[in-house]
C-alpha cells in the first residue's frame, strides 16, 4: 500500500495557494485529508507533542489516515545523555494515535553533524530500545552512512530507512531506494542547490517546484519498495507555498498512472 502526503500542513503561506483565503484554522487538517491520506507532523521535532492534541487531531480525519511524527529535536540533534525521560513522554503523546489506528511510524531524522561512527550505531541501537517495538524510520544527511553495513544494522533493529529526493552534492545522502523494514519511506526535499547551504530562512532551501519528469524518475524505485514492503508512505517536503501540495498530487497521480 502507497500512501502519499506532505510534511507538514499547518503553514500560513498556504492561505490563497492551499486553503481558501476564509477557512478557518482549526479546519484546515479536515480540509487537508480529503485530498491526501496521510501527513507527517514536523512540530513534534520541536516540542514533544500532547496526548490531547493528537487526540483531536486524529478525530479530525478520517479511517484509515496515518500520521507520521517527526522524532523530538533532544532525540536527535541535542542527544541527551538520558533518552528515556524524553522518549517516555513522546511515547505517551502517541497513545491516541496507536489507538484509533491513525499512527504509522517515528521519523528519527538526524542532522549533517551525525557521523557514521560506531558511538552513533550504538545510538541508534539506543534508540530503538527505549521505543520499545513502535515503527522508526532513520533519515541520515550524510552519504558516509550509505553502505550495506548500515543497511544490515538497520535491517537488524527493524528501523526503516528513509530515502530522499534532494540536490545532488557528493556530500548528500544520493537518490537511492531501499526498503530496510516493514515500512518503506520516501521524502522530496526539492532540489535547489543554490539556497541548500547558503540560505537566510530555513523555507528557502525547500522552495523548489518539482517537474513531472523528475518525479516520474521514483515511480518505478517506489513501486519496488511497495513489493518489498508492507506500507509505503511517500511525503513532498517542498513546502514554500503550498508547492508540496502540487508536488504530492502529481506524484499521486503518477503512481495511479503506472498501475
Amino acid at each position: 500500500m502507497i500512501l502519499v502526503g506532505t510534511s507538514g500542513f499547518s503553514y500560513k503561506d498556504w492561505i490563497g495557494p492551499v486553503y481558501p483565503e476564509k477557512l478557518p484554522r482549526a479546519e484546515w487538517l479536515s480540509f487537508y485529508a480529503r485530498k491526501f491520506p496521510t501527513c507527517e507532523l514536523n512540530f513534534s521535532f520541536y516540542t514533544i507533542p500532547n496526548a490531547r492534541t493528537l487526540a483531536r487531531m486524529a478525530e479530525k480525519v478520517p479511517p484509515g489516515f496515518l500520521f507520521s511524527l517527526k522524532a523530538y529535536r533532544g532525540i536527535t540533534h541535542e542527544r541527551e545523555e538520558d533518552l528515556r525521560p524524553m522518549i517516555a513522554d513522546f511515547k505517551g503523546a502517541l497513545q491516541p494515535l496507536i489507538e484509533a489506528e491513525k499512527f504509522a511510524c517515528v521519523l528519527v531524522q538526524f542532522p549533517y553533524a551525525f557521523r557514521a561512527t560506531e558511538e552513533n550505531r550504538d545510538y541508534l541501537r539506543r534508540i530503538r530500545e527505549e521505543f520499545d517495538d513502535l515503527p522508526l524510520v532513520v533519515e541520515f544527511r550524510r552519504r558516509e552512512w550509505v553502505t550495506e553495513a548500515t543497511f544490515d544494522l538497520l535491517r537488524e533493529l527493524q528501523m526503516g530507512f528513509c530515502c530522499v529526493d534532494q540536490p545532488r552534492f557528493q556530500s548528500l545522502i544520493p537518490p537511492i531506494a531501499v526498503v530496510t523494514a516493514p515500512i518503506a519511506y520516501v521524502r522530496f526535499h526539492g532540489r535547489n542547490a543554490e539556497k541548500w547551504w547558503n540560505h537566510q530562512e530555513a523555507w528557502e532551501r525547500y522552495d523548489y517546484r518539482y517537474t513531472e519528469e523528475e518525479l516520474q524518475e521514483w515511480v518505478p524505485k517506489i513501486r519496488r519498495m511497495d513489493q518489498e514492503a508492507s506500507l509505503t508512505l511517500a511525503y513532498a517536503n517542498n513546502h514554500w507555498q503550498g508547492q508540496a501540495v502540487s508536488t504530492a498530487g502529481m506524484l499521486q497521480r503518477l503512481l495511479e498512472e503506472a498501475v
